[in-house]
């Protein structure tokens, strides 16, 4: 069987069609239509895209070279030649450019008319194909860039669990089978962590202390906490704390095995090996009582707060030093209350001597007699420096022009300040374009001209070398 590719014009089946025939159906069935000479040069067009675009009447007269950009110039004439050639030419996408800088991608077949060297040149608009091609990548992007900030996240907890002197397991909510366990807990229970996964969570070294665990399981599920139960493994004496997460539509138990005999100063060593990790950690680390007041901070957290010892943080609310007093801490802390973790909070640190630094706080809530919170501090500034400039806290940069209030004419002030939100959006223009100056300046609705000459004016030339 074969393939029908074109109409065949012997069969005659459309009839003598006229010139306005001709037309009619050029203009249905494109968005841009070229009427092009035996030279190359444009006679007539149809546009029919939306929106309509009134500069490229100026096509008319000139040669279709030159209305489109350098590295769609060798496409143009390849449709030329083919048109002349075969009839017909492929498709190509060519890009037309316009004096304000906008430039037109547009997928064109060139087909010969008659046997007079006429050439009418049939394109579709592709300006959104392009704009979904662009949201996808930066849709891709974000995915990526939140892949793997949940990797790291999950690394940082992975080597706490796994380090920690505190024996802890994960168990299945529906099917009561262990779904992690620590090093600590699995020696607690007297097998390899692999023998202990899968299996299904009994503790205690009688029936009694099971049933006694699988009550304190069930009121954990009906009521959302209950009190630790005493059980006994192996010989030696535990409290079994369990607490419920939610995760991906169900639910997890998160169980504690705290030693409350000879076995505890075995964990209270794993803890203290954990606690001196804690202290010399380059992150700022702080526990706090559920109100936000400090009762323990290491010196990396010490050195963020420029505090000399320990004893001028403890008893004082983390707010201040944390964020805006009264809005960014009681936020984080209502977000540790409800689900028993934090990731990633971004907000600032203010030292004592008014040094600022921009850090992301993850925390966790440790229930027990006395809950406390842990928070972990990152100092991100130095990462956030180096980001693209279109990332900058223009807020932060507003408010340091305030600060020269009383100290700069009012005149040089908004100048100043003119000028640092004019580079702040042509920054996040050209990272939204991925620095494409010319769809830059589409977005910001400027000339091209215009856009060169204020990228000069900050600066931009000598970095990148010219203005491509």
């Amino acid at each position: 069987m074969s393939t029908v590719k074109t109409f065949d014009a012997r069969v005659g089946a459309l009839g003598a069609a006229d010139n306005q025939a001709v037309a009619a159906i050029l203009t249905a069935a494109s968005d841009v239509a070229l009427v092009i000479d035996g030279d190359g040069i444009i006679r007539d067009l149809h546009l029919g895209t939306d929106p309509p675009l009134d500069e490229a009447r100026d096509w008319l007269g000139r040669e279709w070279v030159d209305t489109v950009t350098v590295e769609s110039r060798r496409k143009v004439e390849q449709m030329l030649r083919e048109a002349r050639e075969d009839s017909s030419s492929r498709r190509r996408q060519v890009n037309h450019a316009f004096s304000s800088g906008l430039e037109l991608p547009v997928q064109y077949t060139a087909v010969r008319m008659g046997t007079g060297g006429g050439i009418v040149a049939v394109g579709r608009d592709l300006r959104g194909v392009a704009a979904l091609q662009q949201r996808l990548v930066q849709a891709q992007q974000a995915m990526e860039r939140d892949y793997w900030r949940l990797r790291h996240v999950e690394t940082r907890y992975r080597l706490l669990f796994q380090l920690s002197g505190e024996a802890v397991l994960l168990v299945d909510g529906s099917t009561r089978k262990v779904v992690d366990v620590n090093p600590a807990a699995a020696r607690a229970l007297g097998a390899a962590p692999k023998q202990v996964v899968g299996r299904a969570f009994t503790a205690g070294d009688d029936s009694a202390d099971n049933d006694t665990v699988q009550r304190h399981l069930d009121e954990v599920r009906s009521r959302g906490e209950a009190e630790p139960v005493s059980i006994r493994l192996g010989g030696a004496a535990y409290r079994l704390a369990a607490a419920l997460v939610p995760q991906d539509g169900s639910s997890l138990y998160l169980i504690r095995l705290l030693p409350v005999d000879a076995a505890a100063a075995e964990a209270a060593e794993g803890g203290s090996r954990v606690v001196r990790a804690l202290q010399g950690s380059p992150d700022g680390f702080a526990v706090s009582d559920l109100e936000g007041k400090v009762l323990a901070a290491n010196p990396a957290f010490l050195g963020l707060a420029e505090l000399a010892t320990e004893e001028q943080a403890r008893g004082q609310r983390l707010d201040r030093w944390i964020g805006r007093p009264g809005a960014d801490l009681d936020g984080l802390l209502g977000i540790v209350r409800e689900h028993g973790v934090a990731r990633l909070f971004a907000t600032t640190l203010r030292g004592e001597y008014g040094a600022t630094a921009e850090v992301e706080i993850s925390a966790a809530a440790a229930r027990g007699d006395e809950p406390i919170i842990g928070l972990s501090i990152r100092d991100v500034g130095r990462r956030l420096s180096s980001a693209p400039t279109g990332h900058r806290d223009l807020t932060r940069a507003v408010e340091d022009l305030a600060g020269l209030v009383g100290k700069v004419a009012l005149r040089d002030l908004i100048r100043d300040t003119a000028d640092l939100v004019e580079r702040h959006f042509i920054e996040a223009a050209l990272e939204l374009t991925d620095g494409n100056r010319t769809s830059a300046a589409e977005v910001l609705g400027v000339s091209r001209q215009s856009l060169y000459v204020k990228l000069r004016r900050y600066g931009y030339e000598s970095k990148d070398g010219g203005e491509g």
